[in-house]
């Protein structure tokens, strides 16, 4: 048994359930005051029974009254009732039927309601020891009468004898009943409490994780738009610069990189715009709905080349088909690095992008060569690969090389994600 130590309590009484305690009494009261009236009139007792309604009337009162109060306090309650019953029956007030109703709601309310179980058990085994014992008592009382009336007494298994037996087991029956039930369903009740708790649980889990789903989401647009905005405009700062500086000497290559910078605008509207359908898109897949593939490495080869960057691209091993995320992920960690080689390897700068598919990996790896190293402050643009990293599985290394330029390697798993 556990005691008040336990943190585990049923739940508080509730308005309404303290209220249909006032109408039980109420409908009980009635119920033993025409209980007693109409025993009256049959003479249960016979000539022995107590005389007058008002003993009756008191009987009943004290029997139902303080049920208005069960939920309350049980334990006094049911020590009240208790009481009152042993002292009706001993004067033998012709009621017989409502006060073992109102007994039984007692004892079953102090296993159902207590929450120091221990308690409840020791109320409930005194009330039952007393209840016996008082039996005995009257047991004895009538099997040394001196009266001959009644059931025989003759014999070793007399009527006598069985009719105490049966009410020895029926009593048995009774308060073991009243004992059950009440354990059975204080045992609901905390189940049900810890039922309705796991619900809000569950209920403010998915609250955090929807605001997380959200916030996953704007990290996933921001880095979206990182990657575009700033692969794009890295290469129009690229063009323009170098359309400024011939433009008075060679107007054709002045013509020809401005139109590399309306070509990049143009492809960073139609990624742009692609986003924004997606994002309006109510099932729209973020990360895969993206336009980009491996298949767009040769073109984004190309487009670094052409803006100050001379790139190559060389494909290792037999392609095998990645998922759409990973290679979403793939191009944009290529696109990022790229983007920061030209941005920050210096004019005399190249890179060198290797694809290599082996039998449990594809690895991506993008050098530079350019300016030296310096100490390594990880910007969006390095968060922003590790997060496509993490999300697809594979683990990035950006470093600085100690030759001088850069190193991003990232590595996915093939076996999980493709069956391999």
């Amino acid at each position: 048994m556990s005691d008040t130590s336990s943190s585990r309590r049923r739940r508080a009484a509730t308005a309404a359930e303290l209220r249909n305690d006032v109408w039980l009494a109420a409908a009980l009261l009635i119920g033993a005051v025409l209980s007693a009236a109409l025993g009256s009139v049959a003479g249960v007792y016979g000539t022995d029974s107590t005389q007058g309604m008002q003993w009756g009337l008191l009987y009943a009162f004290g029997l139902t009254a303080p049920l208005a109060l069960r939920r309350r306090q049980p334990e006094i309650v049911a020590v009240v009732v208790a009481i009152v019953f042993i002292v009706g029956v001993s004067l033998r007030i012709p009621e017989i039927y409502v006060g073992n109703i109102a007994l039984f709601i007692a004892i079953y309310t102090v296993g159902a309601w207590v929450d120091d179980r221990r308690r409840a058990m020791y109320v409930r085994v005194a009330i039952i020891i007393a209840m016996f014992v008082w039996l005995l008592i009257t047991t004895f009382q009538s099997a040394t009468a001196p009266t001959e009336e009644g059931l025989s007494r003759e014999g070793l298994f007399s009527p006598f004898v069985a009719f105490m037996l049966i009410q020895f087991l029926v009593n048995a029956a009774f308060f073991g009943g009243a004992y059950y039930m009440g354990d059975r369903a204080y045992a609901s009740a905390l189940e049900r409490t810890a039922l309705e708790d796991r619900t809000r649980e569950l209920e403010a889990e998915r609250e955090v994780t929807a605001a997380q789903a959200v916030a996953l989401d704007r990290v996933r647009i921001a880095r979206e738009l990182h990657d575009v905005v700033a692969h794009h405009v890295s290469a129009m700062g690229v063009q323009a610069g170098a359309a400024r500086a011939v433009m008075d000497r060679d107007p054709d290559a002045a013509r020809t990189a401005l139109a590399g910078v309306e070509q990049s605008a143009r492809s960073a509207l139609d990624e742009l715009r692609h986003l924004l359908e997606t994002l309006r898109t109510p099932n729209g897949d973020a990360p895969s709905a993206s336009t980009v593939s491996l298949a767009g490495l040769p073109a984004l080869i190309a487009h670094a080349t052409e803006n100050g960057l001379p790139t190559t691209l060389t494909i290792v091993g037999d392609e095998v088909p990645l998922p759409d995320l990973v290679q979403v992920n793939l191009y944009r960690v290529a696109q990022e690095a790229l983007t920061n080689a030209r941005r920050h390897g210096g004019p005399d700068a190249a890179a060198d992008v290797r694809l290599r598919y082996g039998a449990d990996a594809v690895e991506l790896e993008i050098t530079n060569t350019g300016r030296a190293a310096k100490p390594l402050r990880p910007g969006l643009g390095i968060v922003g690969m590790r997060e496509r990293a993490a999300a697809s599985g594979g683990t990035l290394e950006a470093a600085p090389r100690a030759r001088g330029g850069f190193l991003v390697r990232l590595r996915v798993p093939l076996r999980e994600r493709v069956g391999a």
